[in-house]
């Protein structure tokens, strides 16, 4: 889980993702949309797929990316869960006076 977040802490891999959710995209259509240097987007594309976050593909001379969502809400689903106590209230140590 914790590359699923580190993954998610940079503002352009979100992007990219946001990018992918309206479908698949090779690394060129993506990197167009980023002003930043091919091998810059190269290491972003590495940490979603160390994350598990993207699936690429090789189409010819291009990589085409797919977001697996699934792994993305498996994710957050269980980050959420981490916090869960049941139906309980956090105890914070203070009582409440009635």
């Amino acid at each position: 889980m914790s590359q699923v977040f580190k993954a998610l802490a940079d503002p352009t891999r979100r992007r990219v993702l946001q990018l992918l959710r309206q479908g698949p995209l090779s690394a060129g259509e993506i990197s167009d949309q980023f002003n930043v240097s091919k091998p810059t987007m190269s290491a972003h594309f590495a940490v979603l797929k160390e994350a598990d976050l993207v699936h690429a593909e090789k189409s010819g001379k291009s990589v085409i990316y797919h977001l697996k969502l699934s792994v993305l809400e498996e994710a957050l689903l269980g980050f959420v869960h981490s916090f869960s106590l049941g139906d309980q209230a956090p105890h914070t140590g203070r009582e409440i006076a009635q």
